[in-house]
């Protein structure tokens, strides 16, 4: 008997921004969360303020990660290397998803602080960039000028003028695109060349995010499991509420989906067998196997159910 079913959009384009295969509705219009990260961090590479940061400073850029210690002590390093510190932040204090981390916590008696958000590392790109500009210190206003950088490039890689914005768990503003915009906006990272500065920088982020998947994410999570079993060769990307993008260089393709319950369980199968209909993951990957779908066994190891993408999606 079907007990659940995950329904959504998915759109794949190539580098000329033609959609060459789509799913659901590509006009479907969402936001996409943390997915756009790496659109976000343009202006912080366009504008130059970004020219000396590492790559592991850029995979954090770009990061949705857990907290972890690997994630605080480098982001309170990037602060510490502009002269500012947590306080500085405007993206608020989350407990960590990393276990250890949050047992630490417990252990020590302190409390999570805003170096922990997920979103601490995009928040350090905001606040070099904004230094760079001399910006005001609310930088998440979206009427700020870090913010009307990011909409103006956001808008340009989509393709699209955005329709309006919501509010993001760290508080800064998240433009609302279509589906077939936002793969539109990965197919430019994946065809970008080093040929002017957006390419420059296009190049720069989505190589940082292949070379570093422990900072875009952490361990367990899909985006780095995903990228460590592709070789750092194509990067994706998590968003809030069930959205997925990747970039496919070699390719020259961009994926975006959204499932619309909002479930990681869904999303995370979705990218998974579109990367794998891709030919860029290999589906007997047990990165791979694990979202696919196949048995599902209950704490007595007991094989109880499957789960399958459905027929007729992504060559299923």
């Amino acid at each position: 008997m079907l007990e659940s079913q995950h329904l959504g959009h998915a759109v794949i384009c190539n580098g000329a921004g033609e959609v060459i295969e789509a799913w659901g509705n590509p006009a479907a219009m969402i936001y996409p969360r943390s997915s756009c990260k790496m659109v976000q961090a343009l202006p912080l590479m366009e504008s130059g303020a970004g020219a000396r940061l590492s790559e592991r400073q850029l995979a954090l850029a770009c990061a949705s990660h857990q907290g972890a210690a690997i994630h605080v002590k480098a982001v309170d390093r990037w602060l510490a290397d502009l002269g500012l510190g947590e306080s500085d932040l405007r993206c608020g204090a989350q407990d960590p998803a990393d276990i250890l981390e949050r047992d630490r916590l417990i252990c020590s008696g302190d409390a999570a602080c805003q170096l922990h958000n997920n979103c601490s590392g995009k928040h350090a790109g905001f606040l070099t960039l904004n230094k760079h500009l001399g910006g005001g210190s609310e930088y998440i206003d979206p009427e700020h000028v870090v913010q009307r950088a990011i909409r103006q490039s956001f808008e340009e890689v989509t393709g699209e003028a955005s329709p309006g914005y919501g509010i993001d768990g760290c508080s800064a503003p998240n433009f609302a695109t279509s589906i077939a915009g936002l793969a539109r906006g990965m197919a430019q990272f994946a065809a970008a060349t080093e040929g002017d500065s957006r390419g420059r920088a296009m190049v720069r982020l989505r190589a940082a995010m292949g070379k570093y998947p422990e900072l875009v994410a952490g361990e367990t999570r899909a985006c780095t499991e995903l990228m460590r079993a592709m070789n750092g060769q194509v990067a994706v990307k998590t968003g809030a509420e069930a959205v997925f993008v990747a970039i496919l260089p070699e390719q020259n393709l961009g994926i975006a989906l959204k499932v619309l319950d909002g479930g990681t369980r869904g999303a995370e199968a979705a990218i998974t067998a579109l990367l794998t209909r891709a030919g860029v993951l290999d589906a007997a990957h047990p990165s791979a196997l694990r979202r696919l779908g196949g048995p599902l066994r209950n704490f007595n190891h007991r094989e109880v159910a499957q789960m399958r993408v459905a027929d007729g999606f992504a060559g299923a």
